[in-house]
């Protein structure tokens, strides 16, 4: 057994101290304010713990990207993570060809039986089924209409599907997996979806939107678009760039009343996080990174150099929502989100957590009770 002491603990949407945090095999096992005597003790000196991070959108770390297809790209990403407090990930696809997908998820489906680093929890399909309108940094060449013979394959390791529900088609291919599926997380983004066309999703089994503000119909007090059915309806969760480039931080505050319990942060990184600045590639076309900034040559963005810590930094500090609720963001929503026993620190979870100071420096980070990064190494 070990135990982690001299930690103000963040769980149940309060800060904790005097408790220390025992776990063995792996698991949890609770918060206690005694040590057994046997317990090998870890002293946090009075740093934050909090269960580890969980990021359910992203490309690419360290010149690695999942669309590379292989798994040596997949455990670079893994085990880049763990220093931004990440420990769970949705392994991120990008529009391009059938082949190149179909490569990347069976790379996806085999990585996952030998895990490394931050644990690959399964797949996130962000297209090809969206709109041309709406194509951000996606490949347009590729966009197809929703196809279920593409996903079959892999429905038991998708996890999260990004869609334009107005395309055609889209209406049976949410319908069949919301039937057939339903643990499979369906999601609008990179569309020109209506109110009306976005509440019709809603009503088919669409239960939260990619990227909010980004690459979909904007906000308009007339014609109120997917943001506005996403914002005006309780049950939809979303989830937000938080670097201070995708949407203005005057919007954090804002959109934490509007959605108290279904905001979650990513990073939307592709494979320029965790490095310098230079040119590099997303979905085989190029991008130039510089000022904290991923673009294509045409200007458009292109993801984001994004760590999950940094996003939990800049959501604290740009807006007036306490530490506990903006952790929340990164553990607690995406695991519920996506099903997960995870993101808690709660009896018989894994033991799967993260030390960080009070400016969201990631200290140290534990997966499955094993320490796997530390800032002093």
């Amino acid at each position: 057994m070990k135990a982690i002491i001299n930690a103000k603990i963040i769980t149940n949407g309060q800060i904790l101290s005097g408790y220390h945090l025992l776990f063995s095999n792996k698991k949890i096992i609770t918060l206690s304010r005694d040590i057994p005597i046997w317990a090998e003790v870890i002293d946090a000196e009075g740093a934050y713990l909090s269960a580890g991070f969980i990021d359910i959108h992203i490309h690419g770390s360290l010149g690695a990207d999942v669309m590379d297809g292989t798994q040596e790209a997949l455990e670079i990403i893994s085990n880049s993570l763990v220093a931004t407090g990440t420990t769970a990930y949705l392994a991120t696809t990008m529009t391009m060809s059938e082949e190149v997908i179909r490569q990347a998820l069976n790379t996806i489906k085999a990585y996952q039986q030998a895990p490394k680093g931050a644990k690959l929890v399964g797949a996130h399909l962000e297209g090809p089924f969206i709109n041309p309108s709406k194509h951000g940094a996606q490949d347009p060449r590729h966009i197809q209409q929703p196809n279920l013979a593409l996903i079959r394959p892999y429905l038991d390791i998708v996890k999260m599907i990004t869609l334009a529900p107005e395309v055609e088609g889209a209406k049976e291919f949410i319908g069949y997996l919301q039937e057939n599926h339903p643990d499979i997380v369906l999601s609008m983004g990179h569309s020109d979806a209506s109110f009306e066309d976005a509440r019709c999703a809603i009503a088919w089994g669409v239960t939260h939107a990619t990227h909010l503000f980004n690459a979909m119909s904007p906000f308009h007090h007339r014609h109120p678009g997917l943001v506005g059915a996403v914002l005006g309806d309780n049950e939809v969760s979303c989830d937000l760039i938080a670097d201070k480039i995708h949407l203005h931080p005057s919007f954090f505050d804002l959109l934490a009343r509007l959605k108290p319990r279904q905001l979650i942060l990513i990073t939307d990184a592709m494979r320029a996080g965790c490095m310098h600045e230079g040119s590099y590639d997303l979905g085989g076309q190029e991008v130039c990174v510089a000022n904290g900034e991923a673009r294509l040559l045409d200007g458009t963005l292109a993801g984001s150099v994004l760590k999950l810590n940094e996003a939990l930094r800049n959501f604290y500090q740009e807006s007036n929502i306490g530490l506990p609720e903006v952790v929340e963001m990164v553990t607690v929503r995406p695991a519920k989100r996506l099903g997960l026993k995870m993101g808690e620190l709660k009896e018989d979870y894994p033991a799967d957590f993260v030390l960080f100071d009070r400016e969201f420096n990631i200290l140290k980070s534990f997966i499955d009770g094993e320490e796997c990064y530390s800032s002093s190494l």
